[in-house]
Formats: C-alpha cells, structure tokens, sequence
C-alpha cells in the first residue's frame, strides 16, 4: 500500500485565530487550483505557523531556492500581502516549524 501524500500549509500567526483559519483555507485551495502537479488526493492536513509576513516571505524564498512546488494565497484585504501557503512537498524542508 502506498504512503499517503500529506499537504503542508504554513500560515502567518501575527493573524487573528479565525484570519489563520480562512488564510489556510485560500492556500489549500490556491494550490489545488494551480495544476496537475499536485500529488495530494484529500489526504493528512499539516497546518505549521510562522510569525510574521517576514517569516512566511523568508519560507516562500526557501521553498524556491529548492525548487519545491507550492502555492500562496495573497489576500486582497491587507494589502495583496502574502498570508499562507502550501506544498505537497514538506517533509524535510518543515523542520524547525511548530504545528499552528
């Protein structure tokens, strides 16, 4: 039996618990939205917090130097700022991250 893909999603704990919540929401669906490069089949949710908006760019910058697939969600009410993302391809690249 194969091992089930997990989906990662990192959100921005300077947010309100209900923002965090709708946040994580976006970016699950921004990355079921961009392709069929996505391995995840509604498998395990992993939700990991980072601080700020400096965190989760610091993240993204991460994610792209090593190539990994992932989307992120902008929200149009503060500013198109960056405020959660998410990957199929988490595993060794989230250590360091506490679950939100």
């Amino acid at each position: 039996m194969s091992q089930q893909k997990k989906l990662y999603v990192i959100v921005r704990k300077d947010l309100s618990i209900s923002q965090r919540a709708v946040q994580a929401g976006h970016a699950v669906a921004e990355f079921l939205l961009r392709g069929p490069t996505s391995r995840w089949s509604n498998g395990t949710l992993v939700y990991l917090g980072v601080k700020n908006l400096q965190q989760l760019e610091k993240w993204m910058f991460k994610l792209k130097r090593y190539n990994v697939n992932y989307a992120v969600f902008h929200e149009p009410d503060i500013g198109n700022e960056p405020t959660a993302l998410a990957t199929d391809q988490g595993g060794e690249y989230m250590k360091g991250l506490n679950l939100l």
